[in-house]
């Protein structure tokens, strides 16, 4: 995967084997891209009820309960399910990266007050889950917040609030690392209603086994 260029090819629109996605690009370096209804409002409705009687208490990447990050969230097993696997397939063709190199798709709520503090999704250099990097992030909004809740690129003066279907896309695999380093982001706290989102992370290499689910 060559490093001198967006792992996402820049287009207004994106054909899918599914629909088609319209694309608003919101920095160029690093790629940061807003997509407008990934997922339709059935689909959004269903993951939201899927994980909400699995969810516990968020953590940090080294498994570790933090005030920096204070939501509730779970992950789905690999292709758990045939719902599942058509959301991780249509997610992976969008991020232009095989499915392979996708961790479990992880869904995340926030109540009032509820926030992820300014954080990078990348693991740090030298450490041993660095070895096989996360490169991009896609974030995709199950519902609309009330007030609050903002995806936040606080050093590129980025804010994007949550819609319904909507998603958000930043990439970090760049050699050079003050690129990366600018997609330092937040989840701001929620001030009126509920936050529920979709995230899925992608690696430099294979992390997972081929799901068993055909297509």
């Amino acid at each position: 995967m060559s490093e001198e260029m967006s792992i996402l090819p820049v287009q207004s629109f994106y054909s899918l084997d599914d629909g088609v996605v319209e694309a608003t690009v919101l920095h160029q370096e690093p790629l940061i891209v807003r997509f407008e209804r990934l997922l339709s409002d059935d689909e959004c409705r269903q993951l939201i009820e899927t994980a909400a009687p699995r969810l516990k208490e968020s953590k940090l990447v080294n498994k570790v309960v933090s005030d920096i990050r204070t939501s509730r969230g779970m992950f789905f097993e690999e292709e758990e399910s045939p719902f599942i696997h058509r959301i991780e397939r249509r997610i992976a063709q969008l991020m232009n990266v095989p499915i392979e190199h996708a961790e479990g798709l992880q869904v995340l709520h926030y109540g009032p007050g509820q926030e992820y503090k300014a954080h990078h999704d990348f693991f740090a250099p030298g450490s041993p889950a660095a070895r096989n990097n996360r490169i991009s992030t896609l974030i995709v909004y199950l519902n609309d917040v009330e007030e609050g809740g903002e995806t936040v690129f606080p050093l590129l003066g980025i804010a994007m609030k949550p819609k319904r279907g909507a998603a958000l896309y930043f990439e970090y695999f760049y050699r050079n690392q003050a690129l990366n380093d600018l997609t330092l982001h937040s989840s701001v706290p929620v001030v009126r209603g509920e936050k529920w989102v979709a995230t899925q992370w992608m690696r430099r290499q294979r992390i997972r086994q081929y799901g068993l689910i055909s297509s």
